[in-house]
């Protein structure tokens, strides 16, 4: 398994949070912008939370991994404080954030997702494959059948994780990189953002 390389510590960010509107109602979002105003900025990161959550989990990360990016930690459609979709999917919920880079404008974005957003993050990569760049994967997605995913990603599995869900993710991204982390890397998004956003930047900077 590929270790990644740490990137350079972050700087000192800007954090908030604020709404924005898509087709069923309203998205909250947690959103983190460098201190660079903009100029020489990489591409935009989205952070997708896994189910029964909300981006509360990204909330010591996000000024971490923020330190040459903005990025937008949206609550999932029907979770945290964001108004839910007719139909609880995971194409509704892709369809969610996808308005949201609609919205904001972005004509390329980077995807991470945990577990079930995970699942969200490689749905709205196959969608949308105009602005989806990059692709980082953490946990087993949290369904049976994944789409296929041409884009550069990184997977983040612990070694213990079932093998059968190694092969199905292979096969759903075959560009992908296969990162080893530890039993609960849902956690260290908690526990231990430093290090992980050092990880995830490397990738999402390198060529």
């Amino acid at each position: 398994m590929t270790k990644l390389k740490p990137a350079t510590s972050a700087a000192t960010v800007r954090t908030r949070r604020a709404y924005f509107d898509f087709k069923f109602g309203q998205l909250h979002v947690r959103t983190a912008f460098p201190t660079t105003g903009g100029f020489g900025e990489q591409v935009t990161l989205f952070c997708l939370h896994p189910a029964r959550s909300s981006s509360r989990i990204f909330a010591r990360f996000l000024p971490e991994i923020a330190d040459v990016r903005s990025v937008y930690a949206p609550d999932l459609p029907g979770c945290g404080e964001s108004d839910p979709a007719p139909n609880a999917s995971v194409a509704a919920a892709a369809d969610a954030i996808s308005d949201l880079a609609n919205d904001l404008r972005l004509r390329q974005i980077d995807v991470l997702g945990i577990s079930d957003g995970a699942a969200v993050a490689l749905e709205l990569a196959a969608a949308r494959n105009d602005i989806v760049r990059r692709v980082v994967v953490v946990g087993v997605p949290g369904v049976e059948r994944l789409p296929r995913v041409m884009q550069q990603s990184v997977v983040m599995l612990s070694g213990r994780g079932p093998e059968q869900a190694r092969h199905s993710i292979k096969a759903a991204v075959p560009n992908a990189r296969f990162v080893d982390v530890a039993d609960h890397a849902e956690d260290s998004f908690e526990a231990n953002p430093k290090n992980l956003a050092a990880q995830i930047g490397a990738f999402l900077t390198g060529p």
